[in-house]
């Protein structure tokens, strides 16, 4: 059954009917599974979505490169199937998209970025791709709606969020991850600190450093930090708590904390001499930790005593 379309440069075929009409509206999340095919003799597949790990979501009204897709979802039920055959002109973005998905499938190690001098030179990165880029033609697309969420329904991810929605969920993150660490839940507590860290991280993207906003940010970027790198303390990887302390100090050079647990970190690494220098700073900056400080140094000398006299041992064994 063909559909008239008041876009010629789509025709629409229907499949299976839908179940239900669902109103669309910016923000409304699509979930659906695609086919896409060249329009030629033996209808070349190129992708299937189904061989993939999940389904393709889309939110619309967020600028997604291939536009069409919006159209197209928008025109259907939900569970329906359609085919869509799509002239060549809306199609030209979807070598990008799919290496973009199919990338995704990767370790992130094997990922090569594609800029235009890369595409130029190189091509995409897969020979269909390559091709289908070089001579541009129609697409046929079958699609499968599989779920229609208005943005009541859904929670939302952090590119979907307003600033104010952002930092909201950053200290929502932020009691989330220390109520997992009470729990005695690492994995959970660094995953919910690692996450609200990346919130503010792209938010001070849009700020100037050192401008009060960027400044406000980084404060709120410190308590994230330091409890990640307590989690880290936690599991003995001692160069992590150094990194993340290292980067609270760059924000809080007079941060007790950080000092302290940099100084443990690096203990830990055979950083004598640096964890000697970081303790007495914590307890320069803080009394009330000297008694504290005068054990950890002795721990450090007695270590330090044990690690020379190991070393001796070697030394004699060469001879």
């Amino acid at each position: 059954m063909d559909c008239g379309q008041s876009d010629t440069n789509i025709l629409k075929t229907i499949v299976h009917a839908g179940t239900k009409v669902v109103p669309f509206r910016d923000g409304t999340k699509v979930k659906f599974h695609y086919q896409t095919r060249k329009c030629d003799e033996s209808r070349t597949l190129i992708d299937d979505s189904r061989t993939q790990q999940k389904p393709m979501e889309l939110v619309l009204g967020k600028k997604f490169k291939l536009e069409v897709w919006e159209s197209i979802v928008q025109q259907m039920a939900l569970h329906e199937v359609a085919r869509f055959r799509c002239d060549r002109s809306l199609v030209m973005q979807y070598p990008f998209v799919s290496k973009t998905i199919r990338d995704a499938q990767k370790p992130r190690e094997e990922r090569k970025h594609c800029c235009g001098m890369t595409v130029q030179n190189e091509g995409i990165g897969y020979k269909d791709l390559d091709e289908l880029f070089t001579n541009p033609q129609d697409l046929e697309f079958t699609i499968e709606i599989l779920s229609i969420e208005s943005p009541e329904e859904y929670e939302k991810e952090s590119w979907q969020l307003c600033d104010t929605e952002k930092r909201t969920l950053v200290e929502k993150l932020r009691q989330q991850g220390n109520a997992a660490y009470k729990a005695n839940n690492l994995a959970a507590a660094l995953e919910s600190y690692s996450y609200a860290t990346g919130i503010i991280e792209q938010l001070m993207l849009k700020e100037k450093p050192n401008e009060p906003e960027w400044n406000e940010l980084a404060q709120m970027k410190v308590p994230l930090l330091l409890n990640y790198s307590q989690c880290k303390l936690a599991e003995k990887d001692f160069y992590a708590v150094i990194e993340h302390c290292t980067e609270v100090l760059k924000y809080d050079p007079n941060c007790v904390k950080a000092w302290y647990r940099r100084g443990r970190a690096q203990a830990g690494a055979w950083n004598f001499d640096r964890a000697k220098a970081d303790y007495e700073r914590a307890a320069e900056l803080d009394p009330h930790l000297q008694p504290a400080v005068r054990k950890e140094l002795a721990k450090l000398q007695e270590q330090q005593r044990l690690r020379d006299l190991e070393d001796k041992l070697k030394y004699q064994k060469l001879f």
